[in-house]
């Protein structure tokens, strides 16, 4: 997530939410690469579906106990790659597992481990074929899951950009195949094309934290975003012509200053993230959304002309995430889901018949978010 992904990861992004967990302390829930404070709900949480989620369609829940996100679908739809922190699975730090729907769902059985248990992963995404998942991880800085940035005395809600983070390549048996992106600093939340010719992803090897396309090889690396900020959490369109991401981009003396200090000291704030599109070579970019506070988590529809993300731009406190859809000009703002907590990390299926998505939902007013799967509705 994200992605700072990586968990950093777990699994993302945002947030003013930073003042909400001042006065919320509680346990993170993930959001690509990072993590959200997600509150414990003051009723216990048993709605799957609500009445308003009009697109949405026979929602059917993954997971249960733990904090499960970025489930992303192999390129013939029968399986997702994902990350989770559960303790019954025995998992301290994020985790790559992969699943075949045609095993039902994960609340009773751990399904396949693909990054070994090693160091701290994020954003993973099966390569063409569906023989292989590339994900990132902190693995060459050591086995254990790295440290957690320690609580500011002003607050701030920050994500850590681990400096070990590199993105892999395994097997569905969890057996490493290459190390396909690796620099001296930050590499992560890596997606790949529809057309399975490129991939995106996210590293501060500039100085700042831009986006990065390479052949699907590894290969012919290029920078492709340049101003000051965050740049993160990548996916093509449909095509593969365009990508859509994240992106906080400080613009005042002030902000900027801040975000170059915390840069230095491998932090970044993430606050006052927007949604932006271009072209795969950079080219034509443009902001699309204006709404303030975290917008993030972005995916492209299926028509390639909407997109959906996770916003808390609506909510009074902060940590109140939900999917929107907006087109591709900026109009046409729609909710999609009603979650009083959160919901994130949506994708389609490559045919465009369902989304998975993470939620707080029917999590009985604990802090576990899980996975969700429904049939998309136009």
């Amino acid at each position: 997530m994200m992605r700072f992904l990586i968990y950093v990861y777990t699994f993302s992004m945002i947030i003013t939410a930073a003042a909400a967990s001042a006065e919320n302390p509680a346990e993170p829930c993930k959001l690509c690469g990072h993590d959200v404070p997600a509150p414990v709900s003051s009723q216990p949480d048993t709605t799957i579906h609500y009445p308003q989620e009009k697109h949405l369609k026979n929602i059917r829940q993954l997971t249960n106990g733990g904090d499960f996100a970025e489930a992303y679908f192999s390129f013939d739809d029968s399986m997702i790659a994902f990350q989770a922190k559960s303790a019954k699975w025995g998992t301290k730090c994020d985790h790559i597992y992969y699943f075949p729907f045609s095993d039902g769902h994960m609340k009773d059985h751990i399904p396949g481990l693909i990054s070994e248990g090693l160091g701290r992963t994020t954003c993973s995404f099966f390569m063409p074929g569906d023989t292989s998942i590339l994900y990132a991880s902190t693995r060459s800085g050591g086995s254990e899951c790295p440290p957690e940035p320690e609580r500011r005395a002003d607050g701030k809600y920050l994500w850590p950009i681990y400096p070990d983070f590199d993105i892999y390549v395994a097997n569905l048996k969890g057996q490493l195949i290459d190390t396909l992106v690796k620099s001296p600093g930050y590499d992560a939340e890596a997606t790949v094309s529809p057309k399975g010719d490129l991939i995106v992803f996210t590293s501060d090897r500039s100085g700042d934290l831009e986006l990065y396309t390479c052949k699907i090889d590894g290969s012919d690396v290029k920078q492709i975003t340049f101003d000051l900020g965050y740049d993160g959490g990548a996916f093509f369109s449909p095509d593969g012509t365009k990508l859509v991401f994240r992106s906080s981009r400080p613009k005042t003396p002030e902000e900027i200053k801040e975000y170059k200090d915390l840069l230095k000291e491998g932090l970044v704030a993430p606050t006052n993230m927007e949604i932006y599109v271009c072209n795969v070579d950079g080219s034509d970019l443009r902001q699309i959304t204006s709404l303030g506070k975290a917008n993030w988590a972005p995916f492209f529809h299926p028509s390639g002309e909407k997109i959906l993300f996770s916003s808390n731009h609506a909510g009074a406190r902060g940590f109140e995430f939900n999917l929107y859809m907006i087109n591709l000009d900026g109009s046409g703002l729609e909710r999609i889901t009603w979650d009083p907590v959160f919901d994130a990390f949506p994708m389609f299926s490559y045919d465009g018949k369902k989304l998975i998505f993470s939620s707080n939902r029917n999590n009985g007013g604990t802090r576990d978010t899980n996975l969700f799967i429904a049939d998309w509705v136009e």
